[in-house]
């Protein structure tokens, strides 16, 4: 286990971990690969070169597109360190061996479910906050259309809402994989997979980001955007006509999270990295970029708009399962054959 900031060079070239790396790039830069949003992302970027003088290469995708890069990079990792997006193609990657592990000094100032993710892991990934999935809707729209307010997943399901739903592909989004997981863990997976089929009939797109539907709902481009509420409240607090749900039969939530990618070529500047964007300091600059999940350090403010977790029917998520190599491929798989492919 990676366990010290400072390595001796005689054992990085030992482990032929830096052998091959230009030593002005191991001393003096890092590549990012952001799976939040781009202003969080920027903000996070512009703080840690501020602070460390260390110069960052970053790269926006979602979960979905950043596990599909990392493992096609394995033989010849190009990222350093994987950091935010839903937690569960985190704990698939480190299922398959292609995360680093790494205990960070800072592991026991972190909330009990940001530690067992990286228990769960065996020390390859990490909590570095939470958020809880829900759908907002564009108030003029509905009064518009004169639609009924939707305030249960069933109520996606009216026939009125017909292409007025979006929500983004499981296979690129996180957050759509997580919706799909809900549904199976909420519902039991014969009917998890009847609602959405269902709800298919009313979906206008299946969007790459799983942030695009709240921006979509917030334009008026779709009247329902499924996405995590923090997202959707982005939208609010910008004065965007959204009313966000946290649906009434329960739902699921990301524990989004951290990891360094196994064979990084910038190691030391990844566990920089790593425990600084665990600092409460750090973890304040979510709420700076307007982004309102729960960070997972104890310490860190808890931006007052953030949606109120203890407020919201949780289910008991099992990450274990469903953040599994073999859980995802097959869910994924299923979706793809009996939903992606129905006809509208």
């Amino acid at each position: 286990m990676v366990g010290s900031l400072r390595w001796p060079a005689a054992l990085l070239l030992g482990l032929g971990m830096a052998a091959a790396v230009p030593a002005a790039q191991a001393q003096g830069s890092l590549v990012l690969y952001c799976a939040v949003q781009e202003e969080w992302c920027r903000a996070m970027v512009a703080a840690f070169e501020r602070d460390t003088g260390i110069k960052v290469s970053m790269t926006r995708k979602s979960s979905g597109e950043f596990y599909a890069q990392v493992k096609a990079e394995a033989a010849n990792p190009r990222g350093d360190v994987w950091w935010g997006g839903t937690g569960d193609p985190q704990l698939q990657a480190a299922e398959e061996g292609l995360l680093a592990e790494y205990k960070s000094p800072r592991l026991a100032e972190l909330s009990d479910w940001a530690v067992r993710q990286w228990e769960q892991s065996r020390g390859r990934t990490v909590g570095v906050y939470s958020g809880a999935l829900g759908f907002g809707f564009n108030t003029k729209e509905l009064a518009a259309k004169r639609l009924n307010e939707p305030k249960c997943w069933a109520d996606l399901l009216d026939p009125k809402l017909k292409d007025e739903v979006q929500v983004a592909d499981p296979n690129s989004s996180g957050t759509a994989y997580t919706l799909l997981a809900t549904m199976v863990q909420l519902m039991g997976e014969d009917k998890g997979f009847e609602y959405l089929k269902a709800l298919h009939k009313n979906v206008n797109q299946y969007t790459k980001s799983g942030a695009a539907p709240a921006k979509a709902a917030a334009l008026g481009e779709t009247t329902v955007g499924i996405t995590f509420m923090h997202d959707l409240v982005t939208m609010v607090v910008d004065g965007a006509p959204i009313k966000v749900v946290a649906p009434c039969e329960g739902t699921g939530y990301e524990i989004g999270s951290m990891s360094i990618i196994k064979g990084a070529r910038n190691l030391e500047n990844a566990m920089k990295w790593y425990d600084w964007a665990l600092s409460p300091e750090a973890q304040a600059i979510g709420a700076q970029a307007r982004s309102y999940q729960v960070p997972s350090n104890k310490s860190a403010p808890v931006p007052p708009q953030s949606p109120k977790l203890q407020d919201i029917k949780l289910i008991n998520y099992d990450f274990a399962k469903y953040g599994s190599s073999e859980e995802r491929r097959r869910l994924l798989s299923k979706w793809d054959r009996e939903i992606k492919s129905l006809p509208k």
